[in-house]
């Protein structure tokens, strides 16, 4: 009989409040070396968390590990918890590079926080009809083409934010994240992020999302230094920084489960 091929298996929570159980969880399995597609993707499915991050060693002078990342359903392009997750699980010094689908990114950890630096999505003015009905709102949009894409609805306060109740079937139809975004209560903006075309109908905190909410924000608010939550029913704080073309995360990692996958 073949012996089950181990894994290691971390499970973490992501710009979490400073304790379990907030924030955006992620799986983390880092690997000596790639397995099948379709095997990655199915342990995608088997952990269904939204994101499911795995990581190969890299022998380069630009990146110190390979990074890929899926959900249940599909491998994205860019995700920030899952990257912040993997720094949070693979950092030894000061800082750790991934060569990702969205170029390198890395972690570092400074002033007690981890930080994740990003590529800004600059948004513009536009029109998206089929998300605010699917919303059922009626707010100012903006439209960016970088990271998972990204359709932005601001609206009045953060009350509004809460109390929006997307209509999820009409939302998959729309081949990228929506959010919608007004000024906070207790920080500084408050979001939520809807990725139902990635099987997600609503994420709890969403690096990837920033990349456009932060550029955005950091004009109307005539600062690029400023905090963040994401306010559904799970929600998770964020530190933002705007630096030139990057956008810059962070947050706060807590490992809630280490173990191993077996196949």
């Amino acid at each position: 009989m073949t012996e089950p091929l181990s894994l290691p298996f971390f499970q973490v929570d992501a710009f979490t409040s400073g304790r379990p159980l907030t924030g955006n969880p992620a799986a983390v399995m880092p690997l000596d070396g790639w397995l099948p597609d379709e095997i990655l993707q199915a342990i995608a499915a088997e952990n269904n968390l939204s994101e499911t991050a795995f990581t190969v060693p890299l022998d380069g002078a630009e990146a110190d590990y390979h990074l890929r990342w899926f959900t249940p359903t599909v491998e994205v392009d860019l995700c920030g918890h899952a990257t912040l997750a993997s720094g949070h699980v693979l950092l030894k010094d000061e800082r750790v590079r991934f060569q990702t689908r969205s170029d390198v990114l890395s972690v570092t950890r400074d002033d007690g926080l981890l930080w994740l630096d990003l590529p800004a999505s600059r948004v513009r003015e536009g029109e998206a009809s089929e998300a605010l009905e699917a919303l059922g709102v009626d707010g100012e949009v903006r439209i960016g083409a970088g990271g998972n894409g990204a359709i932005l609805v601001r609206l009045v306060d953060e009350a509004a934010v809460r109390a929006v109740r997307p209509d999820f079937a009409r939302l998959a139809a729309i081949d990228a994240l929506v959010m919608v975004t007004a000024p906070g209560t207790r920080s500084d903006i408050a979001s939520r992020v809807f990725a139902a075309y990635h099987g997600i109908d609503e994420d709890p905190v969403t690096g990837s999302a920033h990349c456009a909410l932060v550029p955005y924000w950091a004009a109307e608010l005539g600062r690029t230094d400023f905090t963040a939550a994401q306010v559904g029913a799970r929600g998770g704080e964020l530190r933002c920084r705007l630096a030139g073309d990057r956008v810059q995360l962070g947050g706060q990692a807590l490992t809630v489960i280490e173990g191993t996958f077996r196949l």
